[in-house]
Formats: structure tokens, sequence, C-alpha cells
């Protein structure tokens, strides 16, 4: 039987080196965040070579953008942590017990890290700390954080390879031949007439499947890191020599960004325990896609961004006209 999909590979785990005492600690993820840092450092710096950081009376120098990055970086990492404990966690917990959003141990005492990190909070969170950085220093903001627009894409491209070493956000159900297995994923009993027609579908064997399948799934942690990382960068790299005037590659980030994946988010599975925000139908299920109007927490917050983008573009434009 032809296999229209595949198997998560099983020498994976969200823990660089298991079981190694110690190390076993050290998890994909957070070696993600590091190397999405460093590359955004190292492509801030090519911009500050260029001189796009430059004003007739400052000269930007290599402490100047680590000091800047650095300010954004601990912003967003608090905005991302908060933002998704208040927003994204249903159980209320952190909203009763607010020490608890930093503390990375479970109630047995094993470490467990900050699990949860959302990407609108963390953009909210690194906007806030360029902003302060900006006053602090006294230096132009749309200028500062174009160069930025120039860089977090890329570095964004290895926090989604984080969520899939980590086999988590993954996406709906599918019979594309490139979807994948997901260990976690939810299983759906053979007993269901659709269930064993969507296997055969997807290649196969029913009758030696067990009472609970799991189903090929977009992989659309790399949807996103292609689309919301690469090609987004892409764009922005080539267009931030022809820039029309400050807050310009900031807005396109900022659209783009939005843009893409608010349509990606139709490939991936909502929070199970969160569900659809606006739904058709309240029984639909998330593991398919069964109408557009069907909107995830993210779709509208994507809306959101894209709409402040818009105004942002607006309103730096106005203002280059009447300098």
């Amino acid at each position: 039987m032809n296999l229209l999909f595949i198997s998560y590979p099983s020498w994976i785990h969200p823990e660089i080196l298991p079981g190694v005492p110690v190390l076993g600690i050290v998890r994909w993820y957070g070696l993600m965040y590091i190397v999405a840092f460093s590359i955004a450092f190292i492509l801030l710096k090519r911009v500050m070579n260029e001189g796009a950081l430059n004003t007739p009376d400052f000269t930007c120098t290599e402490d100047d953008i680590f000091s800047f990055i650095s300010t954004g970086i601990i912003f967003l990492l608090v905005g991302a942590r908060v933002f998704s404990a208040l927003v994204y966690d249903t159980s209320k917990l952190y909203w009763h017990k607010p020490y608890l959003i930093f503390w990375p141990f479970s109630s047995d005492g094993h470490f467990t890290g900050l699990t949860g990190m959302s990407y609108h909070g963390g953009f909210i969170g690194g906007f806030l700390g360029m902003l302060f950085w900006c006053k602090l220093k006294k230096k132009p903001l749309m200028k500062w954080v174009d160069a930025m627009a120039c860089a977090l894409p890329l570095g964004y491209t290895f926090g989604r390879l984080g969520n899939f070493f980590n086999a988590e956000l993954y996406g709906r159900i599918t019979t594309v031949p490139w979807g994948m297995i997901f260990p976690t994923a939810q299983k759906f009993s053979k007993s269901l007439e659709w269930v064993t027609v969507f296997a055969k579908n997807c290649g196969m064997d029913v009758n030696s499947l067990q009472n609970l399948v799991n189903l090929p799934r977009h992989p659309s942690q790399l949807y996103e890191a292609f689309f919301e990382g690469i090609v987004l960068w892409l764009i922005i790299w080539l267009l931030r020599k022809k820039k029309p005037f400050d807050g310009f590659l900031t807005s396109v980030y900022i659209i783009g960004y939005g843009f893409f994946r608010f349509f990606i988010e139709y490939f991936r599975e909502p929070d199970n325990d969160i569900g659809y925000r606006i739904a058709k139908a309240s029984d639909a299920p998330i593991y398919l896609n069964t109408s557009l109007l069907n909107l995830s927490t993210g779709q509208i917050l994507c809306m959101l961004m894209i709409t402040f983008g818009i105004v942002l573009a607006a309103v730096c434009a106005v203002k280059a006209k009447h300098k």
C-alpha cells in the first residue's frame, strides 16, 4: 500500500540530550531562542554597517545595537510569557496566582522551564522594549524599529523550528503526502466510519490499525517557519534600501506577518481548551477546517495586527511628508 504520510522522526525529543544528567533539561526550544536572537543580532549589525542607523550627529556602534536588542529581548520574553499565561491559559490559574507566571517548576518540584510563550505577547513586549530604549537614548524610534524588522523574521524561523522539535502546535488532519503523524496528537476511534475512510485515503492499512488511530496532520510549524520567517524576511531584506519613509519596513513586517499567519491558521489546529473564538457552528471540530468563518484566537490577533500595520504606515507616511 502506498503511504501518503510521514511519521514524526522518533529520534527527535524536546530535550537535546534526554537522560543525560544536568544537560538533559536543556531543550531544543530554548536553544532555538538563542539561535534566533543571535541571528537577529548579526543581521542588525549588518544593517548598522550599512549606515542605516547613523544620523548627522551620531554614528551607531556595536555596543548601541547590543544594548538595543538586549532591551527588546527582555521585554519580548516578559510579554510573551505574560500574554501566554493570561490569554491562552483557560484554567485562570495565573490570574489567581500571578507569581507562578515565571516559576519554572511543576507542583512536584520538577524543572519545566517556561512552557508557554505567545508570539503576539512577545511582539507587544518587544515593541514596548524598543520604544523604552529609544526614548531613554533619544534615538528615532521608527528608524531603529525598521532596522529590527530586517532581522526579526529570519530569527523567528528558528522559534517555529523549536515548536516542531517539541512536536507541538501541529496542524489539522490532512491527506496531503507530506502530512505528518505527531506522537502527542489527538487520536480517533477506528469505529467511526470517517476515520477509517480518512486513514484509507492516507494509505494506512485499516485492518492492522488499533482502535485509536493517529492521523496525519499538516506540519504547520514548518509552514510558519517558511512563510512568516524566510519569505517575509526576504521581502523586507530586499526592500531595506528602498524604503520611502521611516516606519515602512516595520509596517511591512506587521502586515506581512499578520497576513501569512492568518491564512496558515486555517491549517493549524487551535488550542484544544480554547477552540474557535468565532465559529459558524458551536460544534465545529477543531481538527478539520469546515468553514473559513471559523476563526481562532491567532486569526483575530492577526487581523488586529494588519489593521495596526496599515494605520502605522499611514501615520508614518503623513509624518514624513510634512517634515
